[in-house]
């Protein structure tokens, strides 16, 4: 590692006068500053990985800033939900991670997806302002991070420079957030109910604002019947107007025209045997509701385009006010859970200053506040950007941003909130397709979304035989599968490709996903799963023992084509198995039973 130079760009420069420290983590020299005297402690909580923190002597800006040679490196992870993998200027706009939008964390990838250097900031709740990218005048990687520190707490860093696979340090990192953020939990040491990690049926594709009681009914028996075990009705519930915007948002009452019996509605449909979430545009409160006049003296902003205000968290009236929407959805209706939209909207630029009845100052705060207000025996989904682990306490999954038909989009996204989610069930954003569209690429949709929840969102009532088949057969592969899927180890490769195979593992099972033609390793022993969502059927499996295996290879539709023995040596076989299609190897003493 290189010494680092302090601050790069002249115009990142704190005005006033600063005082300045070295650190070193290892062979890492860290350069911190603040207009305050400095303390800092350096601890190594494993070979390579280093916990800093810096301490001011009073309450002030403490920046650290560091560099590593950019030698061998491949792509740069940040938790954004963005499809950018490459490596970024050090001079661009610093990015800023805070309760309501984006997580502070990152890492430099190397070949070989091992990590170059990943970080962490302890600070999940105020703003944290990250610079990272190639320095040009020396060829090394910068990173800096600051944020507003007290003597009692500091700026913490965690800096893992072990050289282990980068999906390995980012996992890491949840867990040593997620120590810090325990309190609040919704459940015992934060694990989500069940039914968070089954697949789920939502109206928003599929219906748009159009909703309406006998729509959602519709497609609750079918959704049932095909494994889904939740469904999430989102906008249009709360109004007759279909205009896309948000003017009508913030009563929240539904359309006695749509929903004109919300309990018993939501009865019929957990009679059916799902549960039930429902959609609230958080922030917001529209131009053409009665709450409008009185929201103005605690608004954050006016969104035009929205035709709506964000409304100020930081004022317990308007806490209180939307809490209580939220929790009357639970205990009066029977609602299971709540689809909570736009928390990212929160972040506004340069709030006005809070009034005399605002009882916190900033709006991370608020919004922590009114999150800790809503109820806590339910389902509550997030939304990529809003990943930081601050929000754990109070959700129960996290879905990926909206892609509509973008299936390698939807692989990036959910694969990105998968290293970093914590305790939290990863949703795919919903899929939908064209009525005319193949069983194979429905079935690769799903495939693309493998290690993620699947939420569908089509007329289940329009499909054809073969889309059908493959919904059933391949929600079913998610079910049976899960705790593997979800819960073992996770092994993304080739981020700067959109992670072109992924795999996940447990002790004895292996399901690996391919999505362009590479190799694919096979493991000695247990029951192999690979799954086909790439164009090309012909498989070339890496062998490295001998052996023999059961093969068993079934279409999209979930039907077998092959049922055979295979002699196994170590190098390259090929097998076909069609798009959309699933490969079952059972090796070592499993192949003969």
């Amino acid at each position: 590692m290189t010494a680092t130079t302090g601050i790069w760009q002249p115009h990142d420069r704190a005005p006033g006068e600063t005082r300045e420290v070295r650190v070193h983590a290892g062979a890492t020299e860290l350069t911190a500053t603040a207009a305050a005297e400095l303390t800092w402690t350096v601890t190594e909580d494993a070979e390579g990985v280093h916990e800093v923190r810096i301490t001011p002597d009073r309450p002030a800006v403490v920046r650290v800033a560091w560099r590593v040679p950019c030698v061998a490196a491949t792509a740069f992870w940040a938790p954004d939900g963005g499809e950018h993998r490459g490596l970024p200027p050090f001079w661009r706009k610093p990015r800023v991670a805070a309760l309501e939008k984006n997580a502070p964390v990152g890492c430099l990838v190397g070949a070989g997806d091992v990590s170059l250097c990943t970080y962490a900031v302890g600070e999940v709740v105020r703003p944290v302002r990250i610079r990272t990218g190639v320095v040009e005048e020396t060829g090394d990687f910068g990173f800096w991070a600051e944020h507003d520190a007290e003597p009692g707490t500091g700026l913490v860093l965690r800096l893992d420079l072990t050289g282990r696979p980068f999906a390995r340090t980012l996992a890491d990192v949840a867990e040593w957030w997620r120590a810090d953020v325990a309190e609040g939990w919704r459940g015992p040491a934060g694990e989500v109910p069940e039914v968070a990690r089954m697949p789920a049926y939502s109206t928003w594709y599929a219906m748009q604002q159009h909703v309406d009681a006998v729509s959602v009914e519709r497609q609750a028996g079918p959704a049932a019947e095909l494994g889904c075990e939740a469904i999430i009705v989102d906008d249009g519930w709360h109004s007759d107007d279909r205009g896309r915007g948000y003017g009508h948002v913030g009563e929240w009452e539904p359309s006695a025209t749509s929903f004109p019996d919300i309990s018993g509605h939501v009865a019929a449909v957990k009679q059916a045997g799902l549960a039930y979430l429902l959609w609230y545009a958080l922030p917001f409160v529209g131009r053409h509701t009665a709450l409008w006049d009185r929201v103005q003296p605690y608004s954050l902003a006016y969104k035009e385009h929205m035709n709506a205000v964000i409304v100020d968290p930081r004022y317990p009236y308007i806490r209180e006010l939307l809490a209580g929407h939220l929790t009357r959805a639970v205990q009066e209706w029977g609602m299971d859970g709540l689809k909570i939209d736009f928390i990212d909207q929160f972040a506004v630029e340069d709030p006005p200053e809070p009034g005399p009845e605002a009882d916190c100052a900033t709006v991370n705060e608020g919004v922590r506040r009114l999150l800790a207000m809503l109820p806590r025996d339910c389902l509550v989904e997030l939304r990529q950007p809003y990943v930081s682990p601050g929000l754990w306490p109070y959700a129960t999954m996290v879905r990926a941003s909206d892609c509509p038909l973008s299936p390698a989009h939807n692989r990036q996204r959910t694969v990105d909130l998968r290293l970093i989610a914590g305790p939290l069930a990863v949703h795919a954003d919903m899929l939908m397709w064209h009525p005319d569209e193949t069983p194979e690429r429905v079935a690769a949709q799903l495939v693309n979304v493998l290690f993620a929840v699947p939420q569908i969102s089509v007329d289940l009532t329009t499909q054809t035989p073969g889309q059908l088949e493959v919904l059933r057969f391949w929600l079913g592969f998610v079910k049976e599968h899960a705790d593997v899927l979800q819960h073992g180890a996770f092994e993304p490769a080739r981020p700067d490709l959109v992670y072109p195979q992924v795999t996940a593992r447990s002790a004895d099972t292996m399901i690996t996903a391919r999505y362009a033609p590479l190799p694919v390793a096979v493991p000695e022993a247990g029951t192999f799963w690979l799954a086909n969502a790439d164009d090309s059927a012909d498989v070339l499996l890496q062998v490295g023992h001998s052996g023999t295996a059961r093969a068993r290879v079934q279409t999209c539709r979930g039907r077998t084509v092959s049922d055979t023995t295979l002699e196994l040596s170590p190098g390259t076989h090929t097998i076909t198995v069609p798009t959309g299609g699933l490969l079952r190897l059972d090796l070592g003493s499993e192949a003969a039973s």
